[in-house]
């Protein structure tokens, strides 16, 4: 075994752990001391270590053959940094903003930025943003869940047959399953669990607008 994959972890854990230093120093950079052009240093070291976990993926399972259980996490950290962490990454900036424009006594926000928060007070808006990201998520899970089934069955027609019987569940376990491992079956249906309850709650804002908002 080679220097990556002996300490395939202890890597993935310190690009993690530069990943939102980098996001802190951004902040720092940004709001505290007005220097716009040195933060966007810290925004690119944000996506280098992002591309470098992305990297060390596609190496260890070039060089294992196998979907561990690290490459699961980082598949589910860079889904999530590339989708809805772009959305939660800016609404943290405008928060941000709003929060160090009091606590310094200037004014961060723009009037673009007023009216992003107040149209978030809208209900209507807010039912449609939350359509959006159940489908999203409902986009995302499919693709992922087809992975897994791809890598856990030989063939399109055994995976017919799970999803036309899903007696498989109540064993609990991968080996009666379209899951490879035991990593995957867990994470399918806890994720399977996860997505139902998302999907169910995002659509109550549409069912609901005006008790939701």
């Amino acid at each position: 075994m080679d220097f990556l994959i002996e300490f395939q972890w202890e890597l993935f854990i310190a690009a993690e752990v530069l990943s939102i230093t980098s996001l802190l120093l951004f902040g720092y950079f940004r709001y505290f001391l007005g220097q716009q052009r040195i933060s966007l240093i810290f925004i690119l070291g944000f996506i280098g270590f992002l591309i470098l976990e992305v990297l060390l993926g596609l190496y260890i399972y070039e060089r294992t053959g196998e979907f561990s259980t690290i490459l699961l996490v980082m598949t589910i950290f860079v889904i999530y940094a590339c989708t809805f962490g772009i959305a939660d990454f800016i609404r943290l900036d405008r928060w941000m903003r709003r929060k160090i424009g009091q606590f310094r006594g200037v004014e961060l926000l723009s009037k673009k930025d007023y009216n992003i928060i107040e149209r978030n007070k809208n209900p209507n808006y807010i039912a449609k943003k939350y359509r959006i990201s159940a489908f999203i998520h409902l986009i995302i899970f499919f693709i992922v869940q087809a992975i897994f089934w791809h890598l856990g069955t030989s063939s399109t027609n055994e995976m017919v047959k799970y999803i036309t019987d899903f007696s498989w569940i109540e064993t609990g376990s991968a080996a009666n399953s379209p899951y490879a491992n035991e990593t995957m079956y867990a994470i399918g249906m806890i994720w399977g669990i996860v997505f139902i309850v998302d999907f169910l709650y995002s659509i109550s804002y549409t069912i609901f607008p005006n008790k939701k908002a």
